[in-house]
């Protein structure tokens, strides 16, 4: 199976759900809790209480300002939605989902990602993942609590079991780490600012469109470094087109 999975979630705001989800990350034998802004104290009386004998996790759960930090190293990411339309990436159910992120073959840590219990993940946030997972639920009433999504999950996650022909095949490279991707938009939508291609009061939604295709081509760690590599060398020359007597080129790192 992949390397160690972690469990992040994003701004939650109650005590009583952090701590539920710290026992069910104990039962289920997840490596690492991960919060996200929390907009609750998750060492307090109440999540402490939720979590019985989870409550380690809860003291070494690291916390982030944004999901795009609690990613960095990641190398497949989950992430779970309710709702049925309008999402940037195809809905796929939960034993599909968990397929994927169970086929990687690297060590690198792999996430589920939850969203906040008022109104769950943004577009943005979605389109960090690789693949959005939907829980099916009745029609009639689609929210579920957010302790209650994860049990379904983690549960679905623990018997899994060995994959066989779930993932890519050997020849096909395992997707980039989330931070170097990252990086490489910031310098995309950078670049593309100062060239005219983008504006600023249109350039999230153009970017949220670029972030869509290198996600269905679940692009490399090389192909993102020879992206990143291009879009540097661009960024420099233009400069130097406007300034002839500056550098000798971009830092090469």
């Amino acid at each position: 199976m992949s390397g160690a999975l972690v469990v992040v979630l994003v701004e939650p705001a109650g005590p009583l759900n952090v701590g539920s989800v710290a026992r069910l990350c104990a039962n289920f034998a997840v490596q690492q809790l991960r919060l996200v802004a929390p907009r609750c104290d998750h060492l307090g009386e109440e999540a402490c209480r939720m979590a019985v004998h989870g409550r380690n996790m809860l003291e070494t759960a690291r916390l982030f300002p944004d999901l795009a930090a609690a990613l960095a190293d990641c190398q497949r990411v989950v992430a779970t939605s309710g709702r049925r339309d309008g999402e940037p990436l195809p809905l796929l159910p939960a034993d599909q989902a968990l397929a994927w992120l169970a086929a990687s073959r690297e060590d690198s840590p792999v996430a589920l990602v939850f969203g906040r219990e008022d109104r769950g993940l943004s577009n943005g946030e979605l389109l960090q993942a690789g693949r959005l997972l939907a829980l099916q639920t009745a029609g009639s009433y689609r929210s579920l609590n957010l302790s209650h999504a994860v049990a379904v999950v983690l549960h679905a996650w623990h018997g899994l079991g060995p994959v066989a022909g779930a993932g890519p095949t050997p020849e096909s490279p395992e997707p980039s780490r989330r931070g170097p991707l990252e990086a490489l938009l910031a310098d995309a939508e950078a670049l593309l600012l100062e060239a005219g291609f983008l504006y600023p009061h249109t350039a999230e939604a153009r970017m949220a469109k670029v972030r869509r295709l290198l996600q269905r081509g679940q692009v490399s760690g090389e192909e993102v470094a020879l992206l990143r590599g291009m879009v540097r060398q661009l960024r420099w020359a233009s400069r130097r087109g406007a300034n002839p007597e500056g550098g000798s080129g971009p830092d090469p790192s």
